[in-house]
């Protein structure tokens, strides 16, 4: 398997530095995040934050800016606190497992990953594509959620992990180590071996079994008759859908933004203000009653400007984005963390969810550019 990874792993750019920093920041971005989508993000963000100095002296809406698009904005505002948790400790990203897991975003995942990728540690890592490979490999036929499988495949990942005479050999200079020699390939190579396995030849539903490097000894593979059984599957969960309201209000030529409060879903990101539409409530009604109870102003809602259908891990939402103008009142920090009035030309300075940037691009591929004398009351 390592003879595999080391001539066929993709070529990413967090596999060509060292630098702790910029790989717990890949880490942290490959989590719910596929590879190609990582790479534009991660390139710009470490162009951006270059040490975790440069991180912790960022200001949240700055962070979060780089981060726009990418989703699960948790993991931004994490990783900005534990930048700052970082420096006040000295500034070095801790070279432990158990000092790593203590960092704001480090489960035990990352602390495993990041801890073997970049400081050696023989910890093994279990993501999705580690537990797929270790489940159809050993045909392990417990659910990957309950503690008692999760206990097994870490026991599994364990005995894959380099011997402690293996690790010091490792270590210890060696003036002429041979090509292939073991001693070559620590930690992190085994756990970047087996996610590569996974996500490119041990895939979810059509694993390419004649190319896999341990089909000889893959039991999945052997005694099924059908290996993509393997991991056990979870019966998939309906997901609530949620009609929700944005407004586009106008002051002059401004136009209002409002940013999520902290500790609750896209929190820190700014947002056309609105909300969840109540049974047998229209759409103008309950922009009006939304901007009522979370800004205390008074608006005229206008016409309809466009929605979208936008999905997150647990819910979906159509966003319905209605014209509007300000009417009386000034704006109250009631149900946002701050408030702004801002030309359409600073919008592309803020972070704002997908689904309120979706709105914008529809308005812009109808040909229909944001402009105030569009607004007014109805």
């Amino acid at each position: 398997m390592l003879s595999w990874y080391h001539s066929c792993r993709r070529d990413l750019p967090w596999r060509r530095t060292d630098d702790p920093y910029r790989i717990w920041v890949s880490e942290i971005m490959l989590q719910q995040t596929r590879v190609e989508t990582t790479i534009d993000y991660y390139e710009r963000f470490v162009a951006r934050f270059p040490t975790v100095g440069d991180l912790a002296k960022a200001t949240q809406d700055d962070v979060l800016k780089q981060w726009e698009g990418l989703g699960y904005y948790s993991r931004a505002r994490n990783l900005h606190q534990a930048a700052k948790e970082i420096v006040d400790e000295g500034g070095q990203l801790p070279d432990s497992y158990n000092r790593l897991i203590d960092l704001p975003g480090i489960g035990p995942y990352t602390a495993a990953a990041v801890a073997s990728i970049a400081f050696d540690r023989p910890h093994p890592v279990l993501d999705g594509n580690v537990q797929r490979v270790l489940c159809r490999m050993l045909r392990i036929e417990g659910d990957p959620r309950r503690t008692a499988t999760r206990q097994e495949l870490l026991a599994a990942g364990e005995k894959l992990m380099p011997s402690p005479a293996a690790m010091k050999k490792r270590t210890a200079d060696d003036d002429d180590p041979g090509e292939g020699d073991p001693i070559e390939d620590g930690p992190g190579d085994v756990n970047q071996a087996l996610m590569e396995l996974g996500a490119r030849v041990c895939t979810p539903r059509k694993p390419d079994c004649q190319a896999c490097p341990v089909r000889s000894w893959c039991r999945a593979q052997a005694e099924l008759d059908d290996p993509t059984t393997l991991p056990l599957k979870p019966p998939r969960r309906e997901r609530p859908h949620v009609e929700v309201t944005a407004g586009v209000i106008w002051k002059e030529n401004r136009l209002l933004l409002a940013r999520r409060p902290p500790g609750g879903m896209l929190a820190g990101l700014w947002e056309f203000p609105g909300g969840k539409i109540e049974e047998g409530e229209t759409l103008a009604a309950c922009l009006a009653r939304e901007i009522r109870e979370e800004l205390a102003i008074e608006i005229d809602v206008g016409e309809p400007l466009a929605s979208v259908d936008h999905e997150y891990t647990h819910l979906s939402i159509t966003l319905h984005a209605l014209q509007a103008h300000w009417r009386a009142g000034e704006p109250q920090t009631i149900g946002v963390d701050a408030w702004e009035w801002v030309t359409v030309e600073q919008l592309d300075d803020y972070a704002m969810p997908r689904a309120d940037r979706r709105i914008l691009e529809r308005l812009a591929a109808d040909g229909r550019p944001l402009e105030p004398d569009q607004a007014g009351p109805k």
